[in-house]
């Protein structure tokens, strides 16, 4: 539920701290609100980045390693926020996501219902705590009436949430997935040839969509979790509303609301109450005047069975206005990928440029780091004799 907060009275604390009793502990008590809000960030920031966040979203102490100071120019939060997630964006500047303690709550005991959990479950916890996917895992774990499980040796585990990369890096070491009751899958989208190669091990996954606004993954297996309602708008955007919805962003701007509605950044359609998510609106593609979701033609592209990974962006052209260039993570060459793409989607959805790299840059959370991509195929466009590019 969205508030404009009346005071900011409540102590907000920096947690700069390693997994374990400690994290744990601080996270328990903002939710049952006996301790203050909280605001996690990586222990292996580099000091500049840490110095950055600090600034821009004003705790009032700082935690590190059982010392805690106050800092000065600090401003608290309104009494119901009890997590605040600092996401970056595209922009690269701290942004603080508000989340109540009722809207974390309400979130993890919709997951816990759709897959089936119990009291006692254990959750391994293999993301970062940073980010909401990681948070959310410690939420799951204490409504279980457990402590989360950091050791990724631990066999006790029940469930677990994972990125793309890392239940590829499982697979490929032979890793025993059929161990876990629920592996929740999300923060990038998964090709269907892992997941279909995950299935086949053993595993039982369950693929979320969500973002830190929802406090994580609000729909599974394109299904939207108890309470959640989900709608599209003529602009083809994805609306979410529920009790899962933040309290706003630290500092502003205010959140993009329709009625009740929080509207995302991202395209999908519904059919039969079930959810399709083509990609972000930002990354749709203006190519000679037809328009290309730049996360569909990436989808396509990972089921070539010569690509691991994909990601596409456009770039500037005299002629067409924009391209739509692919970077890719395997062997196959442009007449391969154009060819595949343009037998599933319109001709003009076709790659022009390909660019081959050891594996696609990613982001602390799993995501493809648009950035570094956009960056890269910008690069490319000045340099054209840059070893790995092809064009068509």
């Amino acid at each position: 539920m969205l508030t404009r907060p009346l005071t900011q009275d409540r102590p907000l604390h920096a947690l700069v701290l390693p997994p374990g009793p400690e994290l744990t502990d601080a996270v328990g008590r903002a939710l049952d609100e006996d301790g203050p809000a909280v605001l996690p960030l990586s222990p292996d920031l580099p000091p500049p980045a840490l110095e950055a966040a600090l600034r821009a979203l004003r705790p009032t102490h700082l935690v590190t390693g059982g010392r805690t100071r106050p800092l000065d120019d600090g401003v608290g939060v309104a009494d119901e926020v009890a997590v605040v997630i600092a996401t970056s964006g595209s922009t690269g500047t701290p942004k603080g996501v508000q989340l109540s303690g009722r809207a974390l709550k309400a979130s993890a005991t919709a997951s816990l219902r759709r897959v089936g959990a119990r009291p006692g479950d254990r959750w391994l916890c293999r993301l970062p705590h940073s980010h909401v996917s990681g948070l959310q895992v410690l939420v799951r774990a204490l409504l279980c009436g457990t402590d989360p499980i950091f050791d990724a040796d631990d066999a006790s585990a029940h469930h677990v949430s994972l990125v793309p990369t890392q239940l590829r890096r499982l697979l490929d070491a032979g890793a025993d997935l059929a161990a876990y009751r629920t592996i929740l899958l999300g923060g990038a989208a998964a090709s269907p040839a892992l997941l279909a190669e995950a299935r086949a091990a053993g595993a039982r996954l369950v693929t979320t969509y969500g973002m830190t606004e929802t406090c994580g993954g609000c729909v599974y297996d394109g299904r939207a979790l108890y309470k959640v309602d989900l709608k599209i708008g003529d602009d083809g955007r994805i609306r979410v509303a529920g009790p899962v919805l933040f309290s706003g962003y630290r500092f502003g701007p205010d959140p993009h609301l329709e009625d009740g509605w929080f509207v995302t950044s991202d395209l999908g359609e519904l059919r039969d109450g079930r959810l399709s998510v083509f990609g972000r609106a930002d990354d749709v593609i203006n190519t000679g005047g037809h328009k290309v979701a730049a996360g569909t033609v990436a989808h396509v592209l990972t089921e070539h069975p010569r690509v691991r990974e994909a990601a596409v962006a456009g770039r500037p052209d005299p002629e067409w206005g924009e391209i739509v260039v692919a970077v890719i993570a395997g062997e196959a060459t442009l007449d391969e990928v154009r060819g595949f793409v343009k037998e599933r989607l319109p001709a003009y959805a076709a790659p022009r440029a390909v660019h081959t790299v050891p594996a696609i840059p990613l982001l602390p959370n799993g995501k493809v780091d648009m950035v570094t991509v956009r960056n890269l195929i910008r690069h490319l466009g000045v340099e054209a004799d840059e070893p790995g590019r092809t064009t068509a």
